[in-house]
């Protein structure tokens, strides 16, 4: 394996793998897996394009803040980038988009300014011009930064021209978004391999490119408005509501061979096609391209090579259409199959457990534990006896959090309570004062709450704020929030029995 000094070294080289299950017969049809960039897709490419050239002509100061207009896969590229490079990140990003990129981009230190739906694409492009003409931010430009496409001169054709060194590549397949990877991929094709045709995707309910109307601009070029032929659709990260200015480059010098379009259902078919039958995860905008490739390869030769780009990586579509109807519960075939051996099964006793566990005998305890237990409930205000790993533990202090109250955790499981198993001895302690063998087991005041779920109905009846103010325990009454929204994704209400 090569050894690299930055994680920006990884960035492109990126795979072609052929299509054999989806694939006409006798066709040669490829896909460029840009998931497999650092950040999971092509716009990595460009992010660290961007904020080089940015460095190079001076315009991007040491520690300058920089910010962009996103649909979610520029602004992970750029965080990546900035978080190597030490600028801080603002995006722009219309809140439609999926709530797996906003907490992606803040997990890589980036702050989130969303627009309103209803503004669109070019709502999210305004929000991020006034910031950075407001705050002095560098501001990106994808749309029209040519540095966007150049990366793709440079990276993206050259590896496709070298995988086709000593054969005849007989088309391209791309959607567009910003037209940076159609601006650069198509020119340098154009120049390097004549015969190879251009073939670009869009959604068949917004047909900008096919409908051969221009953008509508002001006479310093800036955007007055959304395309008239744009629609939503269902393509997140395809085709916002205009033409960009690298995409409008690439129809001027007549660098398209052909529109094709695209319809969101069988662009969410194609995308789970491409997972469940070739073993590509990846995202909707991929299953849209793979459509329309699908539509050249039916009509080519045999013989024909054929490449597609996969534009990204399927995780952040979670929240989206493409996972309608994939769920986090057992359905009845997976709960047949479970219950038609004896166990490891819900209902069933644990290895080696009786079916329904006790409350352990205080001859089980010991006197450090139980000292341990009284010192920490006479000192705490509020005591939570969690599991760093459990998730409903996490939900409590998700809840704290969000009601700016102070607590101590005691994490059973963490390094600090292994020694000699103080944890483990913890635990016949606590069940043997609240009769639970449950954890979390919260205290208020030294006295028992319950678990989760105790604690999140105490405060729905109001009894948990009576005794927060009534031992003196700070904590914001304004706050609106329903404890519900904080549980565990997978729970759900019928649990499976056996």
């Amino acid at each position: 394996m090569a050894r690299y000094d930055s994680i920006l070294e990884t960035i492109g080289n990126t795979p072609l793998v052929r299509l054999y299950a989806l694939a006409p017969a006798g066709v040669n049809l490829y896909v460029k897996v840009e998931a497999f960039n650092p950040m999971g897709s092509v716009k990595d490419r460009m992010a660290l394009a961007v904020i080089e050239a940015a460095e190079r002509s001076g315009e991007l100061r040491p520690g300058q803040t920089v910010i962009e207009a996103t649909s979610g896969n520029t602004g992970i590229g750029l965080a990546m980038v900035c978080a190597r490079k030490g600028y801080p990140l603002v995006v722009t990003m219309a809140e439609n988009f999926s709530v797996e990129r906003r907490k992606l981009l803040r997990y890589l230190g980036a702050r989130v300014v969303l627009t309103p739906a209803a503004e669109k694409g070019t709502g999210m492009l305004n929000k991020a011009i006034e910031l950075a003409e407001t705050h002095g931010y560098y501001l990106c430009r994808q749309f029209e930064n040519e540095a966007n496409a150049d990366a793709h001169v440079r990276t993206t054709a050259r590896e496709i021209l070298a995988d086709f060194a000593d054969e005849p590549l007989h088309a391209w397949v791309s959607g567009f978004g910003t037209g940076g990877t159609l601006k650069g991929v198509a020119s340098a094709l154009k120049l390097a391999s004549p015969a190879t045709r251009i073939v670009v995707a869009e959604p068949d309910n917004a047909p900008m490119l096919g409908s051969g109307l221009g953008q509508p601009r002001d006479a310093a070029g800036a955007l007055t408005a959304s395309h008239p032929r744009f629609r939503p659709h269902l393509m997140q990260g395809w085709s916002p509501d205009f033409l960009s200015r690298l995409t409008e480059d690439a129809v001027a010098a007549g660098l398209i061979d052909e529109v094709l379009p695209v319809a969101g259902d069988e662009a969410l078919r194609l995308t789970r096609e491409l997972a469940r039958r070739e073993g590509i995860f990846a995202g909707t905008t991929s299953g849209a391209t793979l459509a329309a490739a699908l539509q050249v390869a039916r009509r080519s030769p045999p013989g024909s090579n054929i490449v597609c780009m996969l534009p990204d990586t399927g995780e952040r579509y979670l929240s989206t259409p493409l996972f309608e109807g994939i769920g986090e519960a057992m359905d009845d075939a997976e709960l047949a199959l479970s219950r038609s051996t004896p166990g490891y099964r819900f209902g069933a006793a644990a290895a080696g457990q009786p079916a329904s566990p006790g409350v352990p005998h205080l001859a089980e305890q010991d006197a450090e534990a139980e000292r341990l237990v009284e010192t920490l409930l006479a000192r705490e205000p509020v005591v939570m006896f969690a599991l760093e790993w459990c998730e409903f533990c996490w939900s409590v202090r998700k809840f704290f959090t969000r009601l700016g109250i102070a607590y101590h955790s005691v994490d059973l499981d963490s390094v600090a309570y292994q020694a000699d198993d103080l944890g483990g001895r913890l635990r016949p302690v606590l069940a043997a004062r609240t009769g639970s063998v449950t954890i979390p087991q919260i205290f208020i005041g030294g006295e028992a709450v319950g678990g989760c779920t105790a604690l999140f109905d105490a405060w729905r009846d109001g009894s948990l704020r009576r005794r927060l103010e009534a031992q003196g325990i700070a904590f914001d009454p304004g706050v609106e929030i329903d404890p519900d929204d904080l549980l565990p994704g997978w729970l759900h209400p019928r649990m499976p029995t056996a």
